[in-house]
């Protein structure tokens, strides 16, 4: 069995949450997080903040470290067992570009319910409602300095 680590983000602008849309050779793969793998010499911050900017072309700014998910598949060889960190972002924009070298075809900030739906995984789908939990806090505690009006 293989260990394999990644880290990823939960990129909130304006109460809206990023998402990327996968599909491979015309093949569906899902509405996905931001995440990839750690790099040698990269901190689990590093690797979610470059694999955000390299997937989405989002700018994401780190607010907090809301958890990790672990799932195993099949690999090409072996047994994949990965762990993922997720950090709760904020975005300063909209503005998000899908990486296609990653076989992303689509990318866009979604309400939550709209977001939760969409999701392909259940992991995924769990820590978005912890990191939009998370976010709330701190936009009623007004701890991340921002003055945001919700968009509903």
């Amino acid at each position: 069995m293989i260990e394999a680590v990644s880290c990823g983000g939960v990129v909130i602008h304006r109460w809206k949450i990023l998402l990327l849309y996968k599909n491979q050779n015309g093949r569906y793969m899902g509405w996905v997080l931001p995440k990839g793998t750690v790099e040698e010499g990269e901190t689990y911050r590093q690797t979610a903040l470059r694999e955000v900017k390299e997937e989405s072309g989002a700018n994401g700014n780190i607010m907090k470290y809301v958890g990790k998910t672990q799932y195993s598949f099949q690999g090409n060889s072996d047994y994949v067992s990965k762990t993922v960190h997720w950090y709760l972002m904020s975005a300063d924009s909209f503005y998000c570009k899908p990486q296609s070298e990653e076989f992303f075809a689509d990318a866009g900030f979604y309400k939550f319910h709209e977001a939760y739906h969409l999701l392909k995984f259940n992991d995924e789908r769990q820590i978005l409602k912890k990191a939009y939990y998370e976010y709330s806090e701190l936009r009623k505690n007004n701890k991340d300095g921002i003055n945001q009006k919700r968009v509903f």
